[in-house]
């Protein structure tokens, strides 16, 4: 699945290529995906058995995972009169003998995995009004639960469930409230409606507590003085029973937000050991510059902790029993009042996933630091299917206009002892990083920045660096797989040509060409 596995570490077991042997790594073959995206590709190559899945925008490919041969090829096509917010897609979700895949128009389809042909497709949300579906779906217990994406055009976000099967909607969970419902009196009036809450990112499961957990993007518009109150479940983790869309808990991260700071990332399913006792956490790295520990239990969600990963010049501070974060509001936004504020409206991670070790028992972090924004509100008025931003915003990323005072770089990879709660190491970079594949190989593989590279998962040393041509700088998500007792690694990544597309590019060690 989308990070392998249900607890969303991202970690991979193989080993066979390692820290002492990764430098051999060379090109084993590349496929060109023939599409043209308009954005950079974001999809993990997605494997099961010797076949790779990979979508782009518009597609999904099935190739033989040892050559780059291609299988087959289907190709959704859009309504003509489809908005073009984003062009993107990141990747399927395999169960039995089905491939699910969500839509750019909202919608969700089931292919043969062995043919490519089409099972049944759904529609999940109004494409005109800006729904559509960017994550890769998570099926559980037979059922595929998707979320929509449009926050930023005053959707209503929501988590919907559909047989596997059939493709019959089970349930939906609307992640603003409406009045009646728990949360609703976190909203005034109408502004619900329109709230945003968008879901962008596949969520985690816990199998043993039959829960499944999903990040929730920012509030529409922008800043929060434009709907009073702590516009629940925005910015926060929801807890969600996989089989009835029932609430079982949540935790905001921040409460009425206005830095366009979306906590879409699901957290991550570790146990620690804190205080001298196995703790089962979810852990979330927020764009609002904290780590945050929080304890899972049949009982919902508890707080545990949050520290500051990069430079935050907003919280004042974080009430120890509930983790609500109090502001400075000088660096609040708010309707004809320019705010200065850090992290930046990027936050201080991206959407690309983090990965947690269990071999070094170490958390990776792809963060983005020193990197500040400056955002003014002004009144908007709703229009179905137009921008609901409702702020004017000056942020020109990795410029030095934008640039903390002195700060000379803007992307970092981190290491994180959870259980003791210090960071180990810093590598500090340019520009931004991507994602974070961890291996028991103890190499991680981190994209971004122009290259794929290797570092050692315990001193974070470089051991190994890929060049992917000018325009490799944050390809798609990294992941590692074998087939025929040969290990791989693979992204996708933007065609060295530009305008050119995508290509899938996978290596080996040299030693088994």
């Amino acid at each position: 699945m989308y990070r392998r596995t249900y607890d969303g570490l991202g970690f991979s077991p193989l080993r066979q290529i390692d820290s002492a042997n990764v430098a051999d790594l060379v090109p084993a073959w590349q496929f060109e995906t023939d599409t043209h995206d308009r954005l950079r590709p974001q999809a993990p190559p997605i494997v099961n058995g010797d076949t790779m899945f990979v979508t782009t925008a518009d597609r999904v490919v099935a190739l033989h995972a040892a050559t780059g041969d291609l299988l087959w090829r289907y190709v959704h096509r859009f309504p003509e009169d489809r908005p073009s917010r984003h062009s993107n897609n990141r990747g399927v979700a395999l169960h039995g003998e089905r491939v699910y895949v969500g839509t750019l128009d909202a919608r969700l389809v089931a292919l043969d995995a062995t043919t490519g042909q089409l099972v049944w497709e759904r529609k999940t949300g109004d494409y005109r009004s800006h729904h559509y579906i960017t994550m890769a779906p998570l099926v559980v217990n037979g059922k595929v639960l998707v979320g929509t994406s449009g926050g930023e055009y005053g959707v209503r976000g929501f988590i919907a469930a559909y047989d596997a099967a059939t493709g019959d909607e089970v349930w939906r969970f609307y992640t603003i409230p409406s009045p009646d419902a728990y949360g609703g009196a976190t909203w005034q009036g109408d502004d619900w409606r329109t709230g945003g809450g968008a879901v962008w990112l596949t969520g985690t499961y816990d199998p043993e507590l039959n829960v499944t957990y999903w990040g929730v993007g920012n509030g529409g518009p922008w800043t929060g003085d434009a709907r009073p109150g702590d516009n629940l479940f925005t910015t926060s983790t929801v807890g969600l029973d996989p089989d009835t869309g029932e609430l079982v808990g949540y935790h905001q991260y921040h409460w009425n937000g206005s830095w366009d700071w979306d906590e879409a990332v699901a957290p991550l399913l570790v146990d620690l050991d804190l205080g001298g006792r196995s703790i089962p956490t979810l852990v979330h790295a927020a764009r609002n510059g904290y780590l945050w520990l929080l304890a899972r239990a049949p009982g919902g969600i508890r707080f545990l902790e949050a520290r500051r990963f990069v430079h935050q010049n907003v919280f004042t501070g974080i009430e120890p029993f509930t983790g609500r974060p109090s502001y400075d509001p000088a660096r609040v936004p708010r309707i004809g009042y320019r705010a200065l504020y850090c992290p930046g409206k990027i936050g201080a991670r991206d959407w690309r996933p983090e990965s947690f070790s269990p071999r070094s028992r170490l958390l990776y972090v792809p963060a983005i630091n020193n990197l500040c924004s400056i955002m003014e509100g002004q009144p908007e008025e709703y229009v179905a299917g137009e921008p609901f931003h409702g702020a004017t915003m000056q942020l020109v990323d990795d410029q030095e206009a934008f640039k903390r005072d002195g700060a000379r770089h803007i992307g970092e990879l981190q290491a994180w002892d959870l259980d003791t709660g210090q960071r180990r190491w810093t590598r500090e970079f340019p520009t931004r990083i991507g994602s974070v594949l961890a291996t028991a190989g103890d190499v991680l593989f981190v994209d971004g920045s122009g290259s794929l590279r290797g570092f050692d998962a315990r001193s974070g040393d470089t051991l190994w660096e890929f060049d992917l041509g000018g325009h490799g700088d944050l390809p798609g998500v990294s992941v590692t797989y074998a087939v025929d007792g040969v290990q791989y690694v693979a992204l996708q990544t933007p065609a060295r040509a530009a305008g050119s597309g995508s290509a899938v590019l996978a290596f080996r060690l040299d030693c088994q060409c």
